[in-house]
């Protein structure tokens, strides 16, 4: 089965299924709107997140046989992954010794470059009957996110999932699942899973970005600091060698430490006070790379100079720039097309409305010049939006 037949919900380890893609739902669900009570005001959502126990471990030869053949996989293609599995045996080492070898009959091979394509057949096809259309269900590997109007329906989710895994041999985790109210206004309440009290959070990790009950990105912005500071680290002995040039200090600043704080900003509408700690961050790591400080009285615009490095607020434009491309580009049944054009009905809080991720974007656009419909020329669309380093 290609990968083309797997349903948009389940995202997968694979070329055509990345991460941006379930982290953009994620995103967009919380920022441009919830859905709307009876009275027409913005209301509130509930969001449970699921994990299934040692998920690889757990799954079942025959399942795997038989979710095979129901997705349509040729017969000779499921007879070569059993002989890949027939009589699959192993041993345990520890400090005192090693076992005897003892046969293996449940579970994928680790580290298997096919395993993760398998898992996501047998999850597309255990999950059948329980999935909803996205963004009310979203997956990757055995992360499930599960999205609904109140408690009630987030718990009788749940419920409905943990039938459909546990009967045919898998375990949902009681400790990792978990639920959030975002932009909470019923009252008080629980979520409970075959009579245990499913545990309240204000955030979740999700993919390695953090996702608020508020719709807001502050705590993602310092996690995003904190994992730049973690790559600067790793590679401080290169950059803060005073016999290595400035040039290569850069380089080396572009490829370890720029990425990790760019990760998932592309689907998160910042604002100008996150931008601000970032380039803040930014600019004490290359002062440290550099051996200078604010004391020298040295112009941030001479320090990007030296170390060739862009404004990271550029860069970061830049990728929300070239994600809403490439989701213009697609056909206008995707999840992520139609989650962007998507009008809420209602009227918005009361106060400053927040600032969404369109605002940014057609913000973006008229910094850079560009329109709409310029995307649907990727060329031309990635030349208009290109932010290069000095």
């Amino acid at each position: 089965m290609p990968p083309e037949r797997l349903p948009g919900e389940v995202s997968r380890a694979c070329p055509t299924g990345k991460t941006q893609d379930t982290l953009e739902r994620l995103c967009l669900s919380a920022g441009l709107g919830m859905p709307r009570g009876p009275s027409g005001r913005a209301g509130g959502s509930v969001w449970g997140e699921g994990d299934l126990e040692k998920a690889y471990d757990r799954v079942p030869r025959e399942e795997l046989w038989y979710c095979m053949r129901k997705s349509g996989v040729a017969e000779k293609y499921v007879r070569v992954v059993q002989d890949m599995y027939e009589r699959s045996r192993t041993v345990v080492r520890c400090a005192v010794g090693q076992t005897e070898e003892f046969n293996v009959e449940v579970g994928l091979h680790q580290g298997s470059a096919l395993s993760p394509f398998l898992f996501a057949i047998v999850m597309d096809q255990l999950s059948e009957e329980v999935r909803q259309e996205s963004p009310w269900t979203m997956m990757f590997a055995d992360d499930i996110v599960i999205c609904s109007e109140s408690r009630e329906q987030v718990e009788e989710n749940l419920e409905r999932w943990r039938f459909a895994l546990e009967r045919r041999g898998m375990k949902v985790s009681r400790s990792k699942t978990e639920y959030m109210c975002v932009n909470e206004r019923e009252g008080s309440g629980t979520v409970r899973l075959q009579g245990e009290e499913v545990k309240k959070v204000q955030e979740f990790k999700y993919l390695g970005s953090t996702v608020q009950s508020n719709g807001e990105c502050g705590k993602e912005v310092k996690k995003r600091v904190q994992a730049g500071w973690n790559g600067w680290r790793k590679v401080s002995g290169v950059l803060c060698d005073r016999k290595i040039s400035a040039r290569i200090k850069g380089k080396v600043y572009r490829t370890v430490v720029r990425p990790a704080m760019l990760y998932g900003l592309e689907t998160v509408s910042l604002r100008k006070r996150q931008e601000s700690e970032l380039e803040v961050a930014e600019l004490k790591m290359l002062r440290f790379s550099l051996g200078v400080t604010r004391l020298d009285r040295i112009r941030n615009e001479y320090i990007r100079g030296t170390a060739h490095v862009g404004r990271l607020g550029d860069k970061v434009r830049e990728a929300r720039l070239r994600w809403f491309g490439h989701v213009q580009r697609r056909d206008s049944e995707y999840i992520g097309r139609r989650m962007l054009d998507m009008g809420l009905p209602g009227r918005r809080q009361r106060g400053r409305p927040k600032r969404r991720y369109m605002d940014v974007i057609n913000e973006d656009m008229k910094l850079v010049g560009a329109s709409v419909e310029d995307a649907e020329d990727r060329d031309r669309w990635r030349e208009m939006i290109r932010c290069g380093d000095p």
